[in-house]
């Protein structure tokens, strides 16, 4: 069965990818509104095609700019995000050269950043203040790594230098940070433990075929996606606040939903 559905995900996402490409490279080339949102519906269908059903609690803020700050348990993130927003992720370089999963993050037109080479950190808090300036809504996953799914792992102040140098280049000297909890809550419509959000999470340690296969065999899996308060960060604000702001509304919501309580009668 992991088999069939295997190749039922490869020959749908490569016949979507295959109409999609010419389309998205049209709007990358000329840089038109559509080619923000042509990966939401490749992302829905992945999602689909996966078994990921998605479940939004809360409203994205329409205030711009928008930085997205979300906690990272897998790379499925990028699709269950992506399937209910028109986002721009921020990634680290090795990405790009990544077998598929780098041309799809180029066609997407991520932002990718090499946290290691400070001399390219201010072009790139640049590109990220031009595309927050352009109305773009930016990722951000501030935990640096993936986690096990069930708890929140120590947020980098230093990560959100992007939204302060930002904040001072963009219109109005101030970024919207919306915190986002991603929460893998159940499998095959029943409550996933925290013993069996592993199917689900991707913490490092398993490689990424191995990571889909398990994904594959496990079925239905039930994520909830939850939309905090967003945060004003102006020009000259404290990054190590802002941090610990999103870190309380993170963890809130995550803890809520890891506790079932979106699955409670209301």
């Amino acid at each position: 069965m992991m088999w069939l559905r295997l190749i039922y995900l490869i020959v749908v996402l490569t016949i979507v990818t295959l109409v999609l490409l010419p389309v998205q490279l049209l709007g990358l080339w000329f840089d038109l509104p559509f080619r923000r949102r042509l990966p939401r519906f490749w992302h829905k269908v992945a999602c689909h095609t996966l078994g990921i059903k998605v479940h939004v609690h809360g409203p994205l803020e329409t205030s711009k700019p928008l930085l997205l700050v979300v906690n990272h348990v897998s790379w499925t993130d990028i699709m269950v995000l992506g399937s209910v927003a028109d986002v721009a992720f921020i990634a680290k370089t090795e990405v790009r050269n990544w077998p598929v999963f780098g041309l799809l993050a180029r066609l997407q037109k991520t932002i990718f950043v090499a946290r290691e080479q400070k001399r390219s950190a201010g072009a790139q808090v640049n590109e990220i203040a031009e595309r927050l300036a352009g109305g773009e809504i930016v990722v951000l996953f501030p935990e640096g790594t993936t986690s096990d799914g069930n708890r929140l792992l120590p947020i980098k102040s230093s990560l959100f230098g992007a939204a302060s140098s930002a904040a001072e280049q963009v219109p109005g000297q101030m970024v919207h940070v919306q915190p986002v909890a991603i929460a893998y809550t159940g499998i095959y419509g029943m409550a996933m433990g925290r013993y069996h959000r592993t199917v689900a999470a991707w913490p490092g340690t398993i490689g990424l075929v191995p990571s889909l296969l398990g994904l594959l065999k496990a079925g239905a899996i039930d994520v909830d996606v939850s939309f905090g308060e967003a945060i004003p960060f102006r020009r000259g604000d404290n990054r190590k606040e802002l941090s610990a702001d999103a870190t309380m509304s993170l963890r809130a919501m995550l803890n809520f939903s890891l506790r079932g309580g979106w699955r409670k009668p209301r």
